[in-house]
């Protein structure tokens, strides 16, 4: 969206104790000019000193929108924690909206972003194969294909966007996963083993509660609807937050360049159908590489403490 133009979409904002990242998201909302904002914010955590001023600080930027628009807030004065705070927040969303373009504190969008997502959801608003559409092109800008976007069946959340008739088929609960893992299903959609495998790994950690999360469920309520996400040819949110709940040593797809996208001129896929390539690229790139990292990681504590305990 150009400075000056008024987005029609809803823009939900989901905010928790950053002030630095959301002032700079906030601004990037502000130049959009949403004529609705719905803001989501959870509350500061017991025995964290100094996070309700934080939290306080976060809420009072809202305060500062210089632009004719509708605000609706559901704030929490307690922690729920990012699983119940977002899946809850978002319930609520959809409650009010029937379709929202949805940004957390920490991911930051180029301007062409919102109308991206604007087109989109009026294109496939009654098109239930498409579950989302997405912001975030982890090969930045080198996805080979002639059109603006293409379909993926990896559903990534760092900026994006659906619709009330998607949401409503959340679960938090993962219920019925234990089934279709024991069924294989996962095949159905990935047919390299360690995609399957890492597919896999994150359901089951969100369905043992191992993780405070809600997005493998979402993930996982997308896949097993048959669902696809768009996909922008080039990239166009970063994430900023090199510190958040379950941000790791990983580093590697955070502060990503992002790329304009003419939405004036997007050109539309044909048929609708998942890029198989660019799933296989993305997986072998971030993936496989950061369960790589993550090997290299461990040999090396595993090295360095034999080295201590022999006295070198």
């Amino acid at each position: 969206m150009r400075e000056g133009q008024n987005l029609k979409t809803p823009v939900a904002f989901l905010v928790f104790n950053r002030p630095e990242t959301t002032r700079r998201v906030f601004e990037a909302i502000r130049i959009a000019r949403p004529c609705r904002l719905l803001v989501v914010a959870d509350g500061p955590r017991e025995n964290h000193p100094g996070e309700a001023a934080r939290c306080a600080e976060v809420r009072a930027i809202i305060d500062r929108i210089d632009w004719p628009c509708d605000v609706l807030k559901e704030y929490s004065e307690f922690n729920l924690g990012c699983g119940r705070r977002i899946s809850s927040g978002l319930d609520w969303v959809f409650r009010e909206v029937e379709e929202a373009i949805i940004l957390e504190d920490d991911c930051l969008p180029h301007p062409d972003f919102f109308r991206f997502c604007e087109l989109l959801l009026e294109y496939y608003r009654e098109d239930e194969r498409i579950m989302m559409i997405g912001g975030s092109n982890y090969l930045l800008d080198t996805l080979d294909i002639q059109e603006s976007f293409c379909f993926s069946r990896y559903f990534s959340i760092w900026g994006w966007a659906t619709w009330r008739r998607a949401w409503a088929k959340y679960d938090l609960s993962l219920k019925g996963w234990p089934k279709l893992r024991q069924q294989n299903q996962l095949g159905s959609f990935y047919r390299e083993p360690f995609m399957r495998k890492h597919v896999a790994s994150m359901f089951d950690k969100a369905y043992r509660g191992d993780v405070d999360t809600w997005d493998s469920q979402w993930f996982f309520t997308c896949l097993f609807n048959n669902g696809l996400s768009a996909v922008p040819r080039k990239n166009l949110v970063s994430n900023i937050g090199l510190e958040g709940t379950h941000t790791s040593r990983d580093i590697s797809n955070h502060n990503f360049p992002v790329f304009g996208i003419e939405p004036e001129v997007i050109t539309f896929p044909d048929k609708v159908f998942p890029n198989r390539l660019y799933d296989e690229e993305f997986f072998r790139r971030k993936i496989r590489r950061t369960f790589r990292m993550k090997v290299e990681n461990r040999m090396h504590l595993l090295l360095s403490s034999l080295k201590y305990r022999a006295g070198d």
